[in-house]
């Protein structure tokens, strides 16, 4: 059986190393005790080969293999360009 990888959508907030963005993923949780909803962020940095990702850019980020040290994703597609 084929295993799937782990897709993310996010948003660029770095672009300023090569073929590399950082990629910033809100997800929403609801607390344990309160009950408020609140929303959780994390930083991943993903390979882009060919550097078509700007700043503000929506990308789909997949689960790749090690690339480097903290690069363990690859951006999949460009979703929406920032304006």
């Amino acid at each position: 059986m084929k295993e799937q990888r782990k897709h993310l959508v996010g948003v660029v907030v770095s672009d300023k190393m090569d073929k590399t963005v950082v990629v910033e993923v809100a997800r929403t949780t609801r607390h344990p005790l309160y009950g408020k909803v609140m929303t959780e962020k994390k930083k991943y940095m993903a390979h882009d080969e060919e550097n078509a990702c700007k700043l503000g850019d929506q990308v789909e980020i997949i689960e790749w293999r090690p690339i480097s040290r903290r690069k363990r994703w690859a951006v999949m597609q460009v979703l929406e360009r920032a304006e």
